[in-house]
């Protein structure tokens, strides 16, 4: 898949203390089957090998339905998958160092609560931005609040897709879906429902309706 076709609306990071699965690989599968567009392995607490182990895992999931992996912080791991790209926070590896690791025809992604931020991942190279926290969550601690007039600034600032992330639930998602971002990153609000399919089903179904 060209980078450049990639679509953002429903974006699933993955973990494994939410997830309602017996395994990542089951999770990640039926978020894809419920529409899930872009997977995130995030596993925080894995050594280097059980992330290794388990990105193989989960890209034989993603590469069968065609659906990109993208690896949180990692970047040796995406490179030893060979996954679609990687995702940086503010305290990782600037984009510039990991597009001279990866290559241009990976997708890297950085998270941004700010204009500056955001305009200073779009110089490094950055192809899309992770932007949030917009709601509180509870599955990140070190969240910074994005305000729906932040966002909409951000989004005028930038001309890189955008995905908004943090605290994103069927009750909630109305208030931002008309603020011009490609897509909705969310974690509980899927992978740890009874029904992972449905519960993306109906995320992307609200995301869409505007």
């Amino acid at each position: 898949m060209n980078k450049t076709e990639v679509d953002y609306t429903l974006y699933i990071c993955t973990d494994r203390e939410l997830m309602s699965s017996a395994t990542m690989e089951a999770s990640v599968e039926e978020a894809i089957k419920g529409g899930a567009s872009v997977i995130q392995l995030r596993d925080k607490n894995a050594s280097g090998r059980q992330m290794y182990e388990t990105a193989l895992a989960v890209k034989r999931i993603t590469d069968y339905y065609h659906v990109p992996l993208i690896i949180n912080d990692r970047v040796d791991i995406a490179q030893a998958v060979d996954a679609a790209g990687v995702h940086l926070g503010q305290s990782d590896l600037p984009a510039s160092v990991a597009r001279k690791l990866l290559g241009e025809d990976k997708i890297i992604g950085v998270s941004a609560a700010k204009v500056e931020e955001a305009v200073q991942a779009v110089a490094e190279g950055a192809d899309y931005l992770g932007v949030g926290a917009v709601f509180s969550t509870d599955t990140k601690t070190n969240t910074r609040p994005v305000t729906t007039e932040l966002l909409q600034e951000i989004r005028g600032a930038v001309h890189i897709p955008m995905v908004a992330i943090g605290g994103i639930h069927a009750d909630n998602v109305s208030r931002i879906n008309h603020t011009g971002i490609n897509g909705i990153a969310v974690v509980s609000a899927v992978i740890a429902q009874p029904d992972v399919a449905q519960a993306a089903a109906q995320m992307r179904q609200l995301f869409l309706t505007v």
